[in-house]
């Protein structure tokens, strides 16, 4: 068998001796061509004088009749660019002599920028090509600017001298400003929730017919502090119509000594001549005074206004209804406003009215935003001739505090907080310049985190994630007006938050386990039972805390709001 090298050493067949691979005939054949007489003829050698460019000869094209006026055109260009046009402008004049005063002068004038013509962005609106179009809206867009809190809070700020906190006489007015008992000589923010007060007085008060209002909101967003505006509109009202002004009777009720001392209260300011004997209560005094149409008749309208009416709740729930049934006895002249912070009291505690058709109306006072507190802070501030905070300090205040709870009563707590590290801050340093004496962003940080930030939110923020889950839960239960809850109930609560974040829950044996361990930290408290779904809840701190310390994670910002 022949070997593969000799196969390759094998030669290739030739033609008349020579070679006849492809690449050789294809040389033969380029070789016989200049062999050929017509290929044979010498080429004319050009000159370089006389070689023209593509640029050049482009009239000497066959589209050149057709192109002349393409290239008459491109010339014309040519010669009245603004670069050519330059040039020449700059070629016709002689060079200056700097050393020349007057040229000198002269060239610096030409070249100076005067404030007055130059233009901003906003004063060039007007010279946009879409002026016409954009007119509304830009006028629009401005006005909104002009009339924001946070434009009308930096005005009034720039526009008063900044104050002297070393000043005691200053310090002090500041501080009773910003106190939650000084009531601001207007209330803002809280324009239609009072309107629908006022109105619902008036109707009663015109057709001398009893009703009971609920109003009901978070703390610290204005209820209490609205009613004594009620009340001034009231008389005003009724001395402007001529009319006669019910009596105004406002009990706070955790001044009771006993939630039925409510009807002692009420029975002296409807007949202060008449005494409670010891044969019947002042409750049945009351129903049998409005029940019967000559005794009544003798009697005005009262306005009675309840506040903290969740003290009244007991375990068989006889005061708070009683005290609701009292508007719907046939020649009642009782006008009942109830305030408490739970939105659904009416619907839990009282299901009777409802039966009965006797539901009181309600007015929710929802939580304070942002801009409203801007705006409530500077209502307050803007009766003092001098500038105490910096405008990014109340902003920041009003975001954290519309972020936590809404409650304006914890915003003016961390100004007066903000100005004491102010204080302190004079008493350690020699430095008193204007703008040591405002109330910086820093001095608002430390109050926050003093007034936020506490040991209980740095163990909040260190539980387990189920743990979290539970006091968020716990958070959202009690918001509902309840004190206290059971493990069975508030596993409900739990099982929707996990359910709605595809997180697989625990067992109630386990959610028992977790409870106790948050009673062994103080955060939650809980009673004693034989079964564990009947163990009594009841939260140790403050909800505040549990918001602010759980804000920071989207699902349970999202689950608290």
């Amino acid at each position: 068998m022949p070997s593969i090298a000799a196969a390759r050493a094998s030669p290739m067949p030739t033609v008349n001796g020579d070679v006849s691979s492809p690449h050789k005939r294809r040389l033969r054949s380029n070789s016989a061509s200049f062999d050929d007489p017509v290929c044979n003829t010498p080429l004319k050698s050009c000159s370089p004088l006389k070689s023209k460019s593509p640029r050049r000869s482009v009239d000497d094209s066959p589209n050149r009749n057709r192109s002349n006026v393409e290239t008459g055109v491109s010339l014309s260009k040519l010669k009245n660019s603004p670069k050519k046009k330059l040039l020449g402008s700059f070629s016709d004049k002689p060079i200056w002599n700097p050393t020349d005063s007057e040229q000198l002068s002269a060239v610096k004038e030409a070249l100076h920028v005067s404030p007055l013509k130059s233009k901003s962005p906003r004063r060039s609106v007007g010279d946009s090509p879409n002026r016409s179009r954009s007119n509304v809206e830009t006028g629009v867009s401005l006005l909104k600017l002009k009339n924001s809190p946070k434009k009308k809070l930096l005005d009034s700020i720039l526009d008063k001298p900044i104050w002297n906190p070393t000043d005691s006489e200053q310090l002090s007015a500041v501080k009773e400003a910003l106190h939650v008992s000084t009531a601001p000589a207007m209330i803002v923010c809280r324009e239609d929730e009072q309107k629908r007060i006022v109105e619902f007085c008036k109707q009663c008060v015109e057709q001398e017919k009893a009703g009971s209002l609920y109003v009901c909101g978070c703390p610290g967003t204005g209820k209490s502090l609205s009613m004594e505006n009620v009340k001034g509109c009231l008389a005003g009202w009724a001395k402007e119509i001529g009319g006669q002004l019910p009596d105004i009777l406002a009990i706070n009720c955790t001044s009771l000594s006993n939630t039925s001392e409510i009807f002692n209260k009420i029975l002296e300011k409807s007949k202060p001549n008449k005494k409670v004997n010891g044969r019947s209560t002042a409750l049945k005094q009351l129903q049998q005074l409005y029940s019967q149409k000559q005794q009544s008749a003798d009697t005005k309208m009262m306005l009675v206004i309840a506040d903290e009416l969740d003290y009244l709740i007991t375990k068989d729930r006889v005061v708070l209804h009683d005290l609701f049934m009292l508007t719907t006895l046939p020649f009642s002249k009782v006008i009942l406003i109830g305030i408490a912070n739970a939105i659904d009291l009416a619907d839990r505690f009282l299901p009777k009215l409802q039966s009965l058709n006797c539901k009181p109306a309600v007015v929710s006072f929802r939580a304070y935003s942002m801009d409203q507190i801007i705006m409530i802070l500077k209502q307050r501030l803007m009766a003092l001739p001098y500038t105490v905070f910096q405008p990014q300090a109340l902003e920041l205040c009003a975001r954290k505090v519309a972020a936590a709870s809404g409650d304006m009563r914890k915003a003016l707590g961390i100004c007066r907080g903000a100005i004491e590290m102010l204080e302190t801050e004079l008493r350690e340093s020699t430095c008193t310049s204007t703008m040591t004496s405002m109330v910086r962003v820093d001095h608002m940080a430390i109050a926050l985190s003093r007034a936020y930030k506490s040991p209980i939110v740095d163990t909040i923020q260190s539980l387990p994630q189920h743990q979290q889950i539970v006091l968020c839960s716990v958070v959202k239960l009690f918001r509902k007006g309840k004190k206290d809850t059971t493990i069975g109930e508030l596993n409900k609560f739990y099982l929707d938050i996990c359910k709605s974040t595809l997180i697989p829950p625990v067992g109630i044996m386990e959610l028992s386990c977790m409870c106790r361990v948050l009673g062994d930290q103080g955060i939650l408290k809980l009673g004693q039972s034989r079964d564990d779904k009947l163990r009594r809840v009841t939260l140790q701190v403050d909800e505040a805390d549990i918001s602010f310390a759980l804000q920071g994670i989207r699902f349970f910002r999202n689950c608290l709001q």
